[in-house]
């Protein structure tokens, strides 16, 4: 085992009692002046020390909340710095937006907790002016926020507010100082993982190769309703209308955020039954630079939330102590999984179909790429491929939702159909799960 710092986010409305929206409203405007005001003075050249200085003496926020949003805008800019010579761009000013306040606790915002579902704010939006209320979200959030004021080993930490979706919202990060999370080197389970544009393959396999077990998690709804906001952007745009930025995008992130945490929340549920896995994916930081199949499609898979999914997936396994890691992904799709075969070529692979042209492997293409992801894994980490001739059938989990959007997601905004104490507002958006099996072959 290994100790590390743990940070969780946690997503709350707030119902504002006294003071009011404008109040937040002039503290954002008061943080994008501190953080374009830090961007220009870099510009100049300025060191960076006496940026801060100068920047937080002449703010109109509590001193702490400056130096926050002044180191915030410094770790754009140290970004920036570390990645302009690959052609990365220096951060926009922001112009129309508002930029979150960053706060401390106890300093710049201060909650109280009344019982197991009221937890009270008090938030400094400038200089002598408080706004307070009571914060709004899910059970599971309050649960969290609960533990991080009773239990010696959290702490609640930094908070950001924001203006998303129509309403003022506060976002806190809670801390546990010395979770600890299972070492790599120590797995006996290795979990490869190949995300896609409509499901998530997964396959369980011992060092030796032994398959354990597969998964099929599909949600083709995303995949649909992605290509539905795409052609309403487009007929939008062609009528000169500009509410798609507002209505359409964020209806669509809002949809595919909620299906992202429900399918990753399965993931990790499936993952935890294995005797101390690693959960292994596929290394995505050139995959962008890779993609060229035509206009209409390379936008479309460049926008795809694979980082985000595999980002999702990541944090909720470390809360349980689970490791995660990742490997180059180059031919995972295209490679015979077969020990004695390997044979990569792309036209082994046709949509969902994997048939190897040399030694006539079939199997579900994505569940196979998985079985190569830990290939991929066990070969950097002892230097070998793991036996493998066959493969199991494997389980398909079909999400469909029984009412558009498939239902609340805990961990989504206030106002997708969930009250200020999660009870769900629409009772029969419950999703059903659709099972199958697809068998692997290989001729005699």
């Amino acid at each position: 085992m290994q100790s590390s710092t743990l940070t969780h986010t946690l997503s709350f409305g707030l119902d504002i009692l006294t003071g009011s929206g404008d109040d937040l409203h002039d503290g954002c405007l008061e943080a994008r002046r501190i953080r374009n005001e830090t961007n220009r003075l870099d510009k100049h050249g300025w060191d960076w020390s006496d940026i801060k200085s100068t920047v937080v003496d002449n703010a109109d926020h509590v001193k702490n909340t400056s130096q926050l949003i002044v180191d915030k805008a410094l770790g754009e800019l140290d970004t920036y710095h570390d990645h302009k010579h690959d052609n990365w761009g220096r951060p926009y000013p922001y112009i129309d937006n508002l930029y979150p306040m960053v706060m401390n606790h106890g300093e710049g915002y201060r909650l109280f907790p009344d019982d197991e579902n009221t937890v009270r704010f008090r938030i400094t939006a400038t200089n002598g002016t408080h706004v307070k209320g009571e914060l709004r979200g899910s059970p599971d959030h309050f649960d969290r926020l609960q533990t991080a004021f009773t239990d010696d080993e959290w702490r609640v930490g930094t908070a950001e507010v924001v203006h998303k979706h129509g309403e003022w919202r506060l976002h806190v990060t809670v801390t546990h100082e010395h979770h600890r999370v299972a070492s790599k080197h120590e797995a006996e389970t290795i979990i490869g993982v190949d995300v896609n544009e409509d499901c998530i393959a997964l396959a369980a396999m011992g060092p030796d190769g032994d398959v354990k077990d597969s998964v099929v998690f599909e949600y083709p709804s995303v995949k649909e309703q992605r290509h539905e906001f795409f052609t309403k952007r487009k007929r939008m745009q062609t009528a000169g209308q500009t509410g798609f930025e507002s209505v359409v995008q964020t209806a669509e992130r809002d949809y595919v955020h909620d299906c992202l945490h429900k399918v990753s929340r399965r993931v990790v549920e499936w993952v935890s039954q294995f005797e101390r896995p690693v959960i292994v994916f596929e290394d995505l930081k050139d995959m962008r630079d890779s993609i060229d199949y035509g206009t209409r499609m390379n936008r479309r898979l460049h926008s795809l939330p694979f980082a985000k999914l595999q980002e999702f997936i990541s944090y909720k396994t470390a809360w349980r102590g689970l490791p995660t890691d990742d490997v180059d992904p180059e031919y995972t799709s295209q490679r015979c999984p077969r020990t004695e075969c390997q044979h990569t070529e792309r036209a082994n692979r046709h949509k969902k179909r994997f048939k190897c042209r040399e030694c006539g492997f079939q199997d579900h293409a994505d569940r196979k790429a998985a079985v190569c992801v830990v290939q991929e894994w066990v070969n950097e980490q002892y230097g070998n491929v793991p036996s493998l001739e066959t493969l199991p059938r494997v389980k398909k989990v079909r999400r469909a939702a029984s009412g558009a959007g498939g239902g609340p997601d805990s961990d989504g905004p206030s106002g997708s159909g969930v009250d200020r104490h999660g009870t769900s507002a629409r009772p029969g958006m419950e999703a059903r799960e659709e099972f199958k099996s697809v068998a692997s072959a290989v001729p005699e």
